[in-house]
């Protein structure tokens, strides 16, 4: 019993081996090397013939895992990687299938989804290790039992909270992602692997404002908010919507400075606004507990006196596991998603993506998918990454945060660092682009350290008027 208990447990590890390779593929390379197995061909049907996710990219890492293995299994390389081919070719087999069913890609399907790919290799490796037919179907059954039980779990990871009330497109690396920032503990190691917080904010900028004597002045100016009222015009503008202000409370980062969430209430509670935008960055912190700074948002939020409520999106310091307590909180967030602002029978859309900038989860596509055509669109996003994008979507104002406007400024120069992979142009108050107006805050709070230098903080206040301006 001992002997086809070892049997058994080598078969499977060898199918589980080569069909879980593509996915380590996918999180290590990303969209690198990602070559559809059928070149984006489709069936007489119109759906794909694979769909996007089986790729020669895991083709390859699977008959690299096979032939990886051969020694292990006591035979040839070339039996092996026949073998991984054959899962492979079980496993494309199985996708022609759930794609003719319109089954939702890389959702599990039970048997179907691992028979194919445990039967084909195993017709080749039992009488190639001289086994009893006996051993393949119980390697088989356990793979598939294994197989669709890690995917059921796997589902779970990647869309908890449910997708459903929060719709967005996510990748298995993105979402890898944020179980390290909001469940692993030793996420605040990662942080000294990154050159911008370990080199440049907790080493280079730390230290030096420490020895020059002005690290306490860096803290009382991040503490000076200012509220910068501004005007931007729209010869679009429904009429209804002539002089109606918005308030942009972004990078807030409230679990970093104490004294900074009494500065924010007292701010946001002398100027009554027509609509709240949330741009994210909550925290401070990329890893450890959230509640903390959500106890800290609901404070702000409860003094900010909207007619049309407090709308807001994900940042980088932000996970999905916060929504709930976010909403929670008094801010109706959207993931790629939209919200309609209704006035006198006039209509103004607020579209909110995810995070464009580190979790890139953004899909403005089906973010606008309720929005009508020729609807007056407003973008909130955390970074001005996807500006390009945005004009393409029919946007007329693009509102973020997310580059502290530099937080660190030079005299004469600017930001030392934008913190963001877009122009310049975009790092810092109003801008314009293909004829749509953006506006960049500064943010209200600091990352990194809490310092500022020719830099304040900002809460913005934006009039929206119809005309020229």
């Amino acid at each position: 019993m001992e002997n086809v208990t070892t049997q058994v447990g080598a078969l499977v590890l060898f199918l589980i081996g080569v069909n879980f390779l593509p996915l380590v593929a996918h999180l290590l390379f990303h969209e690198r090397f990602r070559w559809p197995v059928d070149g984006g061909l489709r069936w007489r049907d119109g759906r794909p013939l694979f769909g996007p996710h089986k790729t020669l990219r895991g083709i390859l890492a699977a008959l690299a895992g096979g032939a990886m293995a051969a020694p292990i299994m006591g035979i040839g390389y070339g039996t092996a990687v026949a073998a991984a081919a054959l899962a492979m070719a079980g496993d494309l087999a199985t996708s022609f299938v759930k794609r003719r069913t319109d089954h939702p890609s890389g959702s599990p399907m039970f048997a179907l989804d691992h028979a194919l790919e445990g039967v084909l290799p195993l017709l080749l490796l039992v009488p190639a290790l001289g086994l009893a037919p006996g051993v393949g179907a119980l390697a088989l059954a356990a793979f598939v039992l294994l197989g669709y039980g890690g995917a059921r779990l796997w589902q779970y990871l990647l869309y908890h909270p449910s997708s459903q009330a929060h719709p967005r497109i996510i990748r298995a690396p993105s979402r890898v992602r944020e179980w390290r920032a909001c469940h692993m503990p030793s996420a605040r190691w990662h942080r000294w692997f990154n050159f911008e917080n370990f080199v440049y904010y907790r080493g280079v900028l730390h230290w030096f404002f420490r020895l020059v004597g002005r690290y306490d002045q860096g803290v009382r100016n991040v503490l000076a908010v200012d509220v910068a009222e501004h005007t931007l015009w729209f010869p679009d503008l429904p009429e209804a919507f002539d002089g109606y202000r918005i308030m942009l409370l972004t990078d807030l980062h409230l679990d970093g400075l104490e004294p900074l969430t009494g500065v924010l209430m007292e701010r946001v509670s002398r100027w009554p606004v027509d609509l709240c935008l949330v741009g994210g960055d909550i925290r401070m912190e990329v890893y450890g507990p959230i509640a903390p700074s959500v106890r800290l948002l609901r404070r702000v939020v409860e003094r900010v006196q909207a007619d049309d409520g407090t709308l807001g999106v994900l940042g980088n310091h932000d996970c999905i596991e916060m929504l709930p307590d976010l909403e929670a909180a008094g801010v109706r967030m959207l993931v790629n998603d939209a919200a309609c602002v209704r006035r006198d029978g006039a209509e103004m859309w607020v579209v909110g993506v995810d995070d464009p900038h580190f979790y890139r989860c953004d899909d403005l596509e089906y973010a606008c998918r309720d929005v009508p055509a020729t609807g007056f669109r407003i973008l909130l996003a955390h970074s001005p990454e996807i500006y390009d994008q945005a004009v393409q979507h029919g946007i007329r104002l693009y509102l973020c945060g997310h580059t502290h406007g530099g937080q660190i400024c030079l005299p004469g120069w600017g930001p030392v660092f934008t913190h963001s992979s877009a122009p310049r142009f975009t790092a810092a108050g109003a801008w314009s682009h293909a004829g749509m107006t953006g506006y960049t805050s500064r943010g209200a709070g600091a990352s990194g350290v809490p310092l500022r230098f020719n830099c304040p903080g900002e809460i913005p206040l934006l009039t929206l008027r119809r005309g020229d301006g």
